[in-house]
């Protein structure tokens, strides 16, 4: 009989081999003695991530990925998570876990359940236990069943409410789920093949909870530094507050929301509650007992800023104050001025591809109360004009800047520190896929981001997945080590967007091609909507911050 043979195309080794039908990815890594700079922790197969016991049977293109890598780095991370939730469960069946977010490089975690006080003792016991689960070198076991009988193996347990939730509003046949010994657990991607592979981890007090301490991406052998993010804790404490009161804490509950027709009051109240958050940094503005002249805004990409600052700006009017609109856009250098990155680009999210000593003048001047020329920038040919656009403030104006580098201490040297009032804007999701599956408030952004590159840009989601990265790291660069220097933080995500953002993302994101490197990341956001039972965006108002991305605005852009 003639022996079944496939042959893969490995792009680490960059060549064809033939594998007998059935074998591991496992077995092909070590056969092929692939060499990464670190441990591989699972592979791409046909541009799928997909765990190193799966089984190859047809021709496929592989591409081994350690955690340097961002899809190697969520593989990682959800085991160790696995890991955490098992231990757990030993130790204190009485409790169960809840990953609330990513916050401080790290993931805030609570214990649910029984009345148990975090102190550092019981976190000992937690690591400790992890440790020993680690040290067991316990395969971790990829399983598919019926889902009906899954829903059962789960409700059989105490505190699975939430995975009960979310398979029944699945509507799939069957469902995977990950075994290690007799615990078993859902995810909502895939693990690494066993617990050994698990190199690095630290749990760490953190307010009323603990922290899950993950490896840094760029260097996955060393700790990530955790960095204290007391406003932005708060922030999202009060949404989690805010989900528990409406009980919408995970997708099952939502999706049983909008079964059962409440989008309408979900939509109203949400709305409501940004307005109230929008009038309520007015009056902070307002009610300073140093007279603010300079309101300035910063935030990640796609995070909603440009509407956030026109609805700002009406709350501010209704205070008799005369906003008036600036960007720092306008202050680009001339594109021969602009400094570079380490590859020789230009680095256009550099704090000095932006005219410092000319920004801060003009300020001087409006402070004055001179008339000032405002510059433009033609991003075509990456030139300044000056055009004539004149603005001057008088003694009821206030100034709205708007800009990535806008908390920059370095932005505004020359002027009082008590002219100005800081706001930190950004989509940070509250709402989980279950109590061990977050939703990364990344993944939020990049979906309002594909829409309306799409819708505005005519960018395809295919460009705007391969800019992510870059604008991921400029962020990571340039944002994110300035935003505890806000007065304030405004979370601009909305609690049913995934669920209106869904229908029109997953048209574009089917569109990238199969076999091109951003299908991994297409893939997975396909897989990660799934989960939403999608909602019409009829009953939105015009001047909803969701309105930016997905079109029917009443603010001009």
């Amino acid at each position: 009989m003639k022996e079944n043979k496939v042959t893969i195309y490995c792009k680490n080794t960059q060549s064809y081999h033939l594998f007998e039908a059935g074998t591991t990815l496992l077995e092909i890594h070590n056969r092929l003695e692939i060499k990464l700079k670190y441990k591989a922790v699972a592979a791409r197969v046909n541009y799928k991530v997909e765990d190193l016991n799966f089984s190859i049977y047809k021709p496929k293109d592989i591409e081994f990925i350690d955690a340097s890598s961002q899809s190697g780095m969520r593989v990682y991370v959800r085991t160790l998570t696995m890991v955490l939730a098992k231990a757990i469960d030993e130790l204190y069946p009485a409790n169960y876990l809840r990953i609330e977010h990513p916050i401080s490089k790290g993931y805030y975690c609570k214990l649910e359940g029984a009345n148990l006080d975090m102190n550092q003792s019981v976190i000992e016991n937690i690591k400790l236990k992890m440790n020993e689960i680690i040290a067991s070198k316990s395969i971790i076991h990829c399983e598919e069943k019926q889902t009906k009988e899954v829903r059962k193996m789960f409700s059989d347990k105490p505190h699975n409410q939430d995975k009960v939730s979310l398979l029944d509003s699945f509507g799939n046949p069957y469902c995977r789920f990950f075994r290690i010994g007799n615990y078993i657990d859902y995810y909502n991607g895939v693990l690494l093949p066993s617990t050994n592979y698990l190199a690095i981890f630290d749990l760490v007090p953190y307010y009323d909870g603990l922290l899950l301490c993950v490896p840094n991406r760029q260097n996955p052998v060393e700790l990530e530094t955790v960095e204290a993010n007391p406003k932005m804790f708060e922030v999202f404490k009060e949404f989690v507050g805010w989900n528990k009161i409406m009980n919408l804490n995970n997708v099952g509950d939502f999706n049983v929301a909008c079964c059962h027709n409440q989008t309408f009051n979900l939509i109203k109240i949400t709305e409501a509650l940004h307005e109230k958050k929008v009038a309520h940094v007015a009056d902070l503005i307002t009610q300073r007992t140093e007279k603010v002249r300079f309101v300035l805004i910063s935030g990640p990409s796609s995070s909603g800023k440009t509407t956030f600052s026109k609805r700002l700006s009406i709350q501010l009017m209704v205070s008799k104050l005369k906003p008036v609109m600036l960007s720092l856009d306008n202050y680009f250098v001339n594109r021969d001025a602009t400094p570079t990155d380490e590859n020789g680009a230009y680095d256009f999210e550099h704090l000095h591809a932006l005219d410092l000593t000319l920004f801060n003048d003009n300020l001087k001047q409006l402070l004055a109360g001179n008339e000032v020329e405002i510059p433009s920038f033609n991003f075509e040919d990456g030139k300044r004009y000056f055009k004539g656009n004149t603005i001057k403030m008088n003694e009821d104006s206030i100034l709205i800047i708007e800009g990535i580098h806008a908390l920059n201490p370095e932005l505004m040297t020359e002027i009082p520190p008590s002219t100005t009032f800081k706001i930190y804007v950004s989509a940070l999701t509250t709402i989980a896929i279950d109590n061990h599956n977050w939703v990364p408030t990344a993944d939020t952004r990049l979906l309002r981001r594909i829409i309306r590159d799409n819708r505005y840009r005519n960018y395809s989601a295919r460009e705007t997945i391969a800019r992510w990265p870059s604008v991921r790291h400029g962020e990571e660069k340039w944002i994110y080590p300035y935003q505890e220097n806000a007065d304030v933080m405004f979370n601009s995500a909305l609690l049913f967007e995934l669920a209106v953002l869904k229908s029109h993302a997953e048209p574009l994101l089917a569109e990238v091609p199969k076999y091109c490197d951003e299908y991994t990341e297409a893939h997975r956001m396909i897989k990660f909507l799934s989960y939403f039972k999608p909602i019409p965006e009829r009953e939105i108002p015009p001047t909803s911050l969701l309105r930016e991305f997905v079109g029917g605005s009443s603010f001009r852009y």
